[in-house]
């Protein structure tokens, strides 16, 4: 696909891919006009961090403590340093809750109730994981009134969704849309107008480490579900983008 309208992957793992350049090279070769490059912890941050500053209008940081690396010993020094490069960054992410994950709840709680607060405090819009927590974390950022989130690869009931998309928050679509009967169901239910695309990269399907010239494979999903051009949908999602994370509008091409 040569495109000549604006694609954003919503959400990758930058840091985590093996040939950074080669990836970076091929995903503005297919046409992907910006990439929101997510933190997990305070090492990742500053690789995400290092990353966009290489790459200034094409990668754009969010810096997070995802669940997955909560450990107590470590939270205040993980907010901390959200707190203290929280301008570098466009979004406060990957954060939430992961009730499937062998990390004690509580801790999970605390951290992703101190890293509302930031959300609040700095006015920055969450990327969030909510493995088995949806309802839960539905309610701590309504209640935190926090007006402005994704959540990431969305799989949880279809009621629970609408709840989501009539507070006005957005939901995530991936590469998944090829083989998950939960994924599809939802996108097909969102209205496109609430949807990013994703790849979360480098995460395997069919055997496969995505990467983030496969945002594309998300765009035909979505576009087939919904019945409508890829053209279309890449430029409403794109919209939906810039909206949530305050991105530049882009010119249509990659840079």
């Amino acid at each position: 696909m040569n495109a000549h309208y604006p694609i954003v992957d919503g959400h990758a793992h930058l840091d985590q891919l093996e040939d950074l350049d080669r990836e970076l090279t091929e995903a503005k070769n297919c046409g992907v006009t910006a990439i929101i490059g997510v933190g997990m912890s305070v090492k990742s941050n500053q690789k995400i961090l290092a990353i966009a500053e290489g790459h200034p209008g094409y990668v754009f940081p969010a810096i997070g403590y995802h669940p997955w690396e909560v450990r107590k010993s470590e939270i205040e020094k993980n907010l901390a340093f959200i707190e203290q490069n929280i301008n570098l960054s466009i979004a406060i992410g990957e954060v939430g809750l992961d009730y499937k994950v062998k990390v004690k709840r509580d801790y999970q709680k605390k951290a992703f109730s101190e890293i509302l607060t930031l959300s609040t405090r700095y006015h920055k819009p969450l990327i969030l994981h909510c493995r088995g927590s949806h309802r839960r974390v539905l309610s701590m950022i309504s209640d935190s009134g926090i007006t402005r989130a994704v959540f990431h690869w969305y799989t949880a009931p279809l009621d629970l969704l609408k709840e989501i998309v009539d507070a006005g928050y957005y939901i995530s679509a991936t590469p998944a849309l090829t083989h998950s009967p939960p994924h599809r169901h939802a996108v097909r239910e969102a209205p496109v107008e609430r949807i990013l695309v994703e790849t979360d990269c480098p995460v395997t399907h069919h055997g496969r480490s995505s990467r983030p010239s496969d945002v594309l494979i998300t765009l035909r999903e979505v576009a087939k579900l919904k019945g409508l051009p890829v053209e279309d949908v890449a430029e409403r999602t794109s919209q939906n983008a810039m909206t949530l994370f305050g991105l530049p509008s882009f010119a249509g091409k990659p840079s």
